[in-house]
């Protein structure tokens, strides 16, 4: 919704720029909230961005519905949910069940210019927990988002893992375990490990592996297929690695001609 559509954000009452200046230097012993922004109208979440930043909330901002969806699985940190009513294709409200069947449990704010009763109450039912006035301005959303936020416990985002079996990935850190014991890989072979495991079960080509070595289409070694030698030897090693932890590790193998693959079901117990 644009502002011109929705009534202008006002900011009467708001932030001057020694007050600004304050608010920051507090907020630098703060913990920084973090939310969700989507709004179609680029002025606003710029603006909104900036402003809520001098109270140490930093903006994620989405224009639209689907830009959000296909960067769900990336919000781990965000606390709150700030929708727009009106985007510009559908009804924001409509959006709701869709963050929920995503398994998105954020709180959801519903910031618009059409503050009609029987939208407020649509918005509550539709599971909203509050409904703020553009037009009563960037102080007041404040207040409100401090409230739900203090309510909320501190974010402690889950760490990214793959686990396949006796095989633990800890995929931020690029580190490897099997059986709980480090293998010690190097980043390459993390890399390795890490294509072969993500698809177990199915056959990778000596070129796709080392393609996650080098970058693709890298040549290396005698003819148009030497690179499978390094492929062979980097796999040796891998092995090497895992044999030292556990002399029974068989989840690697062969596949003549073409590649790879990590058995699906070797290494489970």
């Amino acid at each position: 919704m644009s502002l011109q559509e929705g009534g202008a954000l006002s900011l009467q009452g708001g932030i001057n720029q020694e007050g600004a200046t304050n608010q920051a230097a507090v907020n630098q012993n703060r913990r920084v909230h973090r939310v969700i922004a989507i709004d179609d109208d680029d002025f606003f979440r710029e603006m909104l961005t900036q402003e809520l930043a001098e109270y140490g909330i930093a903006v994620r901002s989405y224009p639209d519905g689907d830009s959000f969806l296909s960067a769900a699985d990336g919000i781990d940190d965000a606390e709150v949910i700030i929708l727009d009513w009106s985007l510009a294709h559908s009804c924001g409200l409509d959006l709701l069940p869709q963050i929920r069947r995503r398994g998105i449990n954020l709180p959801v704010v519903i910031l618009t210019g059409h503050v009609l009763t029987r939208n407020e109450l649509q918005a509550f039912d539709g599971g909203a927990v509050d409904f703020i006035d553009k037009a009563r301005g960037i102080p007041i959303l404040i207040r409100r988002l401090e409230t739900i936020l203090a309510a909320r416990p501190a974010v402690v985002p889950p760490e990214k893992t793959l686990q396949v079996g006796a095989l633990l990935m800890r995929l931020k850190v690029s580190r490897v375990f099997w059986k709980g014991h480090d293998a010690d890989l190097t980043i390459g072979e993390f890399r390795v490990v890490h294509l072969l495991a993500s698809r177990a079960g199915h056959h990778i080509s000596y070129r796709e592996i080392y393609d996650c070595i080098r970058a693709p289409g890298f040549c290396a070694g005698s003819g148009k297929d030497g690179f499978r030698t390094n492929v062979r030897s980097a796999i040796k090693r891998i092995r090497a690695k895992f044999l030292g932890i556990d002399p029974t590790f068989d989840c690697i193998e062969n596949f003549a001609g073409f590649g790879y693959v990590w058995r699906a079901n070797a290494g489970s117990s």
